[in-house]
């Protein structure tokens, strides 16, 4: 009894920390009561989060060891991407915000030790039918939290900061149910319902992005299930072939309105390609290193301001709206190379994994590292912030390989 109780409890742990991540606790206080109580609540929250997880990787130390192991390149990086107060040019606001690729990392290698692919899957879908429930009881309860007001007028953010990451996060509850293991028959109303609601907070997101993104996924998803050509090396190529293409079908099909559809956008992927060019410039300056996680756009910072005005008078641009060049900003080339090996290695390894099995969790891998990818053509979710996609790829790459089980808590 003692024992079930201890893994409920952590399952629980699991989802607040999940949801920590998506910063909806943070954003969505804030958006219905002001700065300050989101900030009496979340910080005490996020280091319990952190201890927590350092606690438990801890008490399976060896089994930490193990995942750990999976990818030597990513714990590179990371220590890259910790060391970059060295030469940022905000030392102090890259050194401040270390703790956030700490936090990240050490949930991430918790999660990954503890659970086994399908108990993610269950945990990551769980999650975020939670997040799409409490965004339609926001949104008919506090419609002005819920409801973008100003910009943007009727479309659905939820308990999210924006209507692009909310719809964002619908693909990954979306992927989770599609990847959902079906034990019983039952499982199969949950997979069908959360797929029905997933697509459905799409839609009121009005994210014409995340739409686009939605279906190429299920698309590519559905060519993997019912051709798997095992043993043969020309599908490597084809399926690499495809997310390559699917990368720039985001592009094409989301923003180019004169060649596909008429969605609004202009020939410049909405001011994009100028900021992109800018941006490019100035990483001449710092092209191995970069200039420090998170220092290009850190508030005050020349760089941000010059790139804004490139657009327009005042604008000061958040991101560079492409999490791959945000990356390179943060630790240059060498460091976005590092990343790059780490995620065509775990494609590959996700491809195999994806090909040898029927179980539909083994999908789950091969579906969010498509989605990543897609996702951060045209938005900055993989390093930016504290934030739920890098938590998810750090654990994906290190569970890939796992196929047993991890050994159960070591209590008393």
């Amino acid at each position: 009894m003692k024992k079930k109780s201890l893994e409920i409890a952590e399952k629980y742990f699991v989802i607040i920390g999940l949801t920590f991540f998506t910063a909806a606790f943070d954003i969505g206080l804030t958006l219905s009561t002001g700065p300050l109580l989101p900030t009496i609540i979340t910080t005490p929250l996020r280091y319990f989060i952190w201890l927590t997880s350092l606690l438990l990787i801890c008490l399976n130390w060896k089994d930490a060891l193990r995942t750990a192991n999976q990818d030597k390149i990513l714990w590179i990086l990371t220590l890259i991407i910790l060391l970059s107060f060295i030469w940022s040019k905000n030392i102090e606001f890259t050194l401040k915000n270390s703790r956030e690729v700490l936090q990240m990392t050490s949930f991430s290698l918790y999660f990954a030790t503890r659970f086994s692919l399908k108990e993610q899957v269950r945990l990551i879908a769980c999650t975020f039918a939670i997040g799409a429930l409490l965004s339609i009881v926001c949104a008919l309860v506090l419609p002005s939290v819920a409801i973008h007001q100003v910009d943007h007028p009727g479309a659905w953010r939820g308990i999210y900061d924006y209507k692009n990451t909310f719809g964002s996060m619908m693909i990954i509850s979306s992927l989770a149910f599609f990847c959902l293991p079906i034990d019983k028959p039952r499982h199969r109303l949950y997979k069908w319902a959360g797929i029905s609601l997933s697509l459905t907070m799409i839609l009121l997101s009005t994210s014409k992005t995340s739409l686009v993104v939605y279906f190429l996924i299920i698309l590519i998803l559905l060519f993997y299930r019912n051709f798997r050509w095992r043993g043969k090396i020309t599908v490597v190529f084809l399926d690499l072939g495809v997310l390559f293409l699917g990368c720039v079908g985001t592009l094409v099909i989301s923003n180019w309105v004169d060649i596909i559809t008429g969605l609004g956008r202009d020939p410049t992927l909405t001011g994009r390609t100028i900021l992109w060019s800018i941006i490019l410039l100035s990483l001449n300056e710092r092209p191995w290193l970069g200039f420090g996680r998170g220092a290009y756009w850190a508030p005050g910072s020349t760089y941000a301001r010059e790139a804004g005005q490139a657009l327009g008078n005042g604008f000061i641009a958040p991101h560079a709206h492409n999490g791959f060049i945000d990356f390179a900003l943060d630790v240059g080339f060498i460091g976005l190379s590092l990343f790059l090996l780490s995620y065509v290695t775990a494609f590959g390894r996700a491809l195999k994994r994806a090909y040898a099995t029927n179980n539909s969790e083994d999908l789950w891998p091969l579906a969010f590292l498509i989605f990543l990818a897609m996702n951060n053509m045209t938005e900055s979710y993989l390093l930016r912030l504290t934030n739920i996609y890098w938590v998810l790829y750090v654990s994906t790459v290190l569970s890939v390989l796992i196929r047993k089980q991890p050994s159960q808590l070591k209590t008393g």
